[in-house]
Formats: structure tokens, C-alpha cells, sequence
């Protein structure tokens, strides 16, 4: 029996949870390795390489680490439990007319689940991943917050965990640069892995083309939808689009229409099949609905809370005041912001810590 506990690690064949492994095993907890296997490309029809997590280079990287090190290593299969849910809700977000964020979708319904299952399973009494950010306790609850590496911070992808999940979940990288993760990797002897991309692709579309998985899953749609308008915000026609589906807010490049100045997508009409465009300043908005709430650090918002809210990952946020109303929770920015897309996650920040987040329903005009 080990000093520190047992615990099931999240193992992806990439540096960061590869690190953290051996890391806890180094630290004297009896470690598990785990990988998950969540897609299966060439299922979708693709014609490029499967990369990322789900391929079979990962899965052979995270097991020689676990024989190099002398801890067991399995690989699970979850494509199942991830592929109605997760897969659907992508292409219904989309048909929708707004931008879904199927990772954040998949950490909070699907792995952590899948996790907590198994490590209950093999008597693990905690789970580890690679991701950047920190977790502690406070007045009985588990509070996330940002990781010290500000360019690495995961606390957005993560607003969805529960109190169980938190709990039982450790994160050794969020007190570490990338860069020491990088050294800590060549140090031990893998330096290949030191020197190894990262992926940032959605696992199942590897090739960074949601558009061409639309068409595969729904082979219909490039035709039904084809001529749509692209309206101004008068309601003039002003150009002709390929399906409201194919268009995100804030685009501008890939319009395949010349206006003679910047134009951007600053409205989906699904109902319509209608795409509205607009200049830069158009794109500007100051309140917006959020739904499918978790919060985290407190149980409840009070109404006239102050928080910073991110509303995309790499938003830097922006002050706002949050209200309930018709229980969803509404939010008031001090200033304009660019670009809120309806799908995204909103994520309520106290300081570095994680307040909540929730789904952006809808833009208040």
C-alpha cells in the first residue's frame, strides 16, 4: 500500500500528463495510468491522419512510460459514452446557429465520469490529469483557480466539474511554467516527449475542418441550405452564404463575398437561413443571457455579484455584474465587448478563482 494513496492518471501519450504520472509515482503514490480512446476518425468519413489524443502513437507513448516505470497502464474505450452525447450536441449547437464548446461539454458529462468510474473500480482514491490550473479547499467547498502559468491556465475548460469530481482530483501543474514541465520531461530522459507538439484540435475533428464534419454527418445539408442570404443589419441582401451552419460570430475570412471593407459575421438567423454581417464595431455588445449554471466556489449568485467574465478561452475577461433572472443568470459588462457567441462558455472569475460558468444563451441588444 502506498503512503500517499492510489490514484488513476489521466494519460493522453502527451508531455503534460505523461509528467504528471510520473511525477505522483516519484512522489510515492501507487500509480494507474489510464487512456481513453473517445473517437474513432475514421469513422466520420475523414481523409486526413488521425492525430491528437485518440491515436495509436498516444497510446503506445503513455504506455512505455508506465513500463519504464514500472506501473500498470490500460486502455479504455469510451467511445460509447462519448460519442451520442457530446457528437450530437456539436451538430445540434451548430443547426442551432451557435458555436459549441464540445470540450468543455466532454470534461464535465463525459471523462470525469468515466473517470471517477473506473478509479472506483480499481479502488483509486483519487484522479489526475495534466491540466494547468489549481484546486483547493475552502469553507467546505472545492475551489478551482487559475495555474501560475497565465498562457497554460485550463480553470475555463474546467467550470463544469461538480464538488465529487473536484475533490477527488489532483492537479501537480498548476503551480509549474510549461517550460518546467519541458525541463522535468528532459531531465528524466524523455527528451523526444520534451520536445513534442501540442494538440489543440477537437478529437474528432482532427483536421480543424467542423464544416466538413457537418457535411458528413448530415450529407444533406451542403444542398438544402445552400443560398442563403447574407443581410446587413438594415435587413438589406447583400450577398449570398453556404448555410447559416458553416458561419460563426466574429468570422470574417472565408465569406467568399467582397464588400470592400472588413465584414464580419455578427448575427446567425437559423429560422431564416440568414447570415448577417457588419463592420468591426458592430460586433459590440454589453449584456448577454447565460444558462446550465455550475458553480463552484459559492453556492449560489447573489444578485449585483461582481466578477470577471471570460466568454471565450483566450479572453483576457472583462469586469461585470451578474444577476438572476428566469433562471439563467444575467450578465452586464462595464464596457462593450467583441464578439459574444451564443454556445460559448461564460466563466465567472473572483480574483483567480472560479466562481461558475454556464452556456451563453443570448445576446441582450
Amino acid at each position: 500500500m502506498s503512503r500517499k494513496g492510489k490514484v488513476l492518471v489521466a494519460m493522453s501519450g502527451g508531455i503534460d500528463s505523461t509528467v504528471v504520472a510520473l511525477m505522483l509515482h516519484e512522489q510515492g503514490y501507487e500509480v494507474v495510468g489510464i487512456t481513453m480512446k473517445t473517437w474513432d476518425y475514421a469513422a466520420s468519413g475523414g481523409g486526413k491522419k488521425e492525430t491528437g489524443c485518440c491515436n495509436l502513437d498516444s497510446f503506445n507513448d503513455a504506455r512505455q512510460a508506465a513500463v519504464d516505470h514500472g506501473f500498470p497502464h490500460y486502455v479504455l474505450d469510451i467511445r460509447e459514452e462519448f460519442g451520442n452525447f457530446v457528437i450530437d450536441n456539436f451538430v445540434e449547437e451548430y443547426m442551432a446557429g451557435r458555436t459549441p464548446n464540445p470540450c468543455v461539454l466532454c470534461n464535465t458529462h463525459i471523462k470525469w465520469a468515466a473517470l471517477l468510474k473506473r478509479a472506483n473500480a480499481l479502488d483509486c482514491e483519487f484522479i489526475a490529469t495534466g491540466h494547468y490550473v489549481k484546486v483547493r479547499e475552502e469553507n467546505s467547498r472545492y475551489v478551482i483557480s487559475k495555474a501560475k502559468d497565465l498562457t497554460k491556465d485550463q480553470s475555463y475548460v474546467l467550470w463544469g466539474l461538480g464538488q465529487e469530481s473536484l475533490s477527488r482530483s489532483l492537479y501537480p501543474l498548476g503551480d509549474y511554467l510549461k517550460t518546467d514541465v519541458r525541463q522535468l520531461a528532459f531531465d528524466i530522459g524523455y527528451k523526444e516527449l520534451a520536445k513534442k507538439a501540442e494538440s489543440y484540435e477537437i478529437c474528432f475533428v482532427p483536421d480543424n475542418d467542423y464544416r466538413g464534419f457537418l457535411k458528413r454527418r448530415i450529407p444533406s445539408l451542403e444542398t438544402s441550405l445552400a443560398d442563403g442570404n447574407f443581410v446587413s443589419a438594415d435587413g438589406k441582401v447583400i450577398g449570398k452564404h453556404k448555410g447559416y451552419p458553416f458561419y460563426t460570430i466574429g468570422q470574417r475570412k472565408g465569406l467568399d463575398v467582397t464588400f470592400g471593407k472588413p465584414m464580419y459575421v455578427t448575427k446567425i438567423i437559423p429560422e431564416t437561413n440568414t447570415v448577417m454581417l457588419g463592420e468591426e464595431h458592430e460586433l459590440q455588445q454589453q449584456k448577454m443571457m447565460v444558462s446550465g449554471l455550475n458553480l463552484i466556489k459559492y453556492p449560489a449568485i447573489t444578485d449585483g455579484m461582481s466578477a470577471v467574465t471570460k466568454i471565450r478561452y483566450k479572453d483576457a475577461g472583462a469586469e461585470s455584474v451578474l444577476d438572476n433572472e428566469d433562471g439563467m443568470v444575467s450578465v452586464a459588462f462595464s464596457h462593450q465587448v467583441k464578439g459574444i457567441a451564443p454556445g460559448q462558455s461564460a466563466v465567472f472569475y473572483e480574483g483567480d478563482d472560479v466562481i461558475g460558468g454556464g452556456i451563453i444563451r443570448n445576446v441582450i441588444e
